[in-house]
């Protein structure tokens, strides 16, 4: 990790530095994953089949692509018992916390007549991706499915790549059923991103498509918006926490390198106000670096896009953690909730020093898939809202418009839309 200075020079050349991993400037891919996409849509499932034999080394049909009843009951019986109570403890967490996200239709009457509303529909299709590759992840499933569950929708669809046996991890399909998903595809990839976009013979079109994935997924995902719904376009995962003297240093440490092991490109900040602070978390990662079996991807990360950041006091390390807009930011200071209050920026918020990130990202409730690379300025993490629509209800008597039509016909002949003002017109002309 390098050890800085805070002053806004550097803040901005940090800044600057971590947009390299943004999505956006992935532009070497795009062609590929382009290309991938057009395949999907002409060919259907003999593009899927071909894309994963070649990248997965497994070989699909028809018949096989789609998860068995008998091949989840396998999965039962090959998680450990401790796993499977673990999976469902989180479970209720989670749903507890996204039920209280739901939102309702509602309606609003006058005694002249109006009625004014809004009506809460869940979208019919959800497409949710799960990666594989480096790790099994079915907490992400979790976060996924269990939002468009609570919201209502009709048909939840899980895609996500087989192992070189052409199975999906035990674990993955345990979560799966557990949180209600209907169908999951042994498919990944932009190949998997095209085909709920698209459809094919085996796989539905979605109406939205969630769920993290690597560099082909997260292009292919901004691709095929606009034809679907996406929750967001995901970069590296990443972490910041801010400290003053009063925190733990191998916490924070430990903390630190929660997120460094999700891959090489990810971001791991610690902005602090107190310099022994940031030495003694420097020598902890040197020792959690030779116990941790991913300490390689881990150093990676660390030597990319580790940083220190030494403020001279807590005003200004805040507003660097705004301007950095982290996917998780932890607090750790001698008055946290105090600090959390003049947080704008900020994907979620771990308050103090036993609310750790990973508490966060498998068993706490609140959902994991979060805004990267700085998008936590404008976006938010994923919730029930994400799986419904909204339709205004707009009812008007002829008692109700005749006070005030001839203001309606006035603002449309402002803008120059006189058929606007004759619809208007004809409801209350004399013949």
């Amino acid at each position: 990790m390098k050890l800085v200075t805070l002053t806004q020079e550097t803040k901005k050349d940090l800044l600057n530095h971590l947009l390299k991993r943004s999505p956006n400037n992935y532009g070497a891919f795009e062609e590929r994953v382009q290309a991938i996409i057009q395949e999907v849509r002409a060919k259907g499932d003999e593009a899927l089949f071909a894309y994963t034999k070649q990248f997965d080394k497994v070989e699909l049909t028809a018949e096989t692509i789609r998860v068995t009843p008998e091949e989840i009951e396998e999965a039962y019986r090959e998680v450990e018992p401790s796993l499977l109570d673990v999976i469902r403890k989180s479970l209720v967490n989670i749903r507890s916390y996204h039920e209280k996200q739901k939102k309702y239709s509602w309606f609003d009457t006058t005694e002249n007549g109006t009625i004014l509303g809004q009506k809460v529909t869940p979208l019919g299709t959800v497409g949710v991706y799960v990666p594989g590759g480096k790790a099994v992840y079915p907490s992400s499933v979790l976060m996924n499915v269990v939002p468009a569950k609570v919201a209502g929708v009709g048909r939840i669809v899980m895609t996500t790549p087989p192992g070189r046996d052409g199975k999906i991890p035990a674990s993955t399909l345990v979560a799966a059923h557990e949180a209600g998903t209907d169908e999951i595809y042994k498919v990944g990839g932009a190949q998997a991103i095209a085909a709920l976009a698209y459809g094919t013979e085996s796989i539905p079109k979605a109406d939205k498509i969630t769920g993290p994935g690597n560099i082909y997924v997260a292009l292919a995902k901004r691709a095929v918006y606009g034809h679907v719904s996406i929750d967001s376009v995901a970069g590296p995962s990443e972490i910041l926490v801010l400290a003053d003297e009063t925190a733990t240093p191998r916490y924070v440490a430990a903390d630190l390198l929660s997120q460094a092991e999700h891959d090489e490109m990810a971001s791991a900040i610690l902005v602090t106000t107190s310099k022994t602070l940031a030495e003694e978390v420097l020598k902890e990662i040197d020792g959690f670096l030779k116990e941790l079996s991913r300490a390689e991807i881990i150093q990676k990360s660390l030597d990319q896009y580790g940083f220190i950041l030494l403020a001279d006091n807590m005003a200004n390390a805040i507003d660097a953690v705004n301007a950095i807009a982290s996917e998780h930011l932890e607090i750790v200071t001698a008055n946290p909730f105090e600090v959390m209050t003049k947080v704008r920026n900020a994907g979620a918020i771990f308050i103090g020093e036993y609310s750790s990130e990973p508490l966060g990202d498998y068993f706490a409730g609140p959902n994991h898939v979060l805004p990267t690379n700085g998008t936590a300025k404008f976006f938010s993490a994923l919730s029930v809202d994400d799986f419904i629509k909204k339709s205004s209800i707009v009812y008007y008597s002829r008692e109700a418009l005749e006070p005030i039509h001839e203001d309606i016909i006035a603002f449309a002949e402002a803008e120059k839309l006189t058929a606007h003002a004759n619809s208007i017109r004809v409801r209350f002309e004399r013949r």
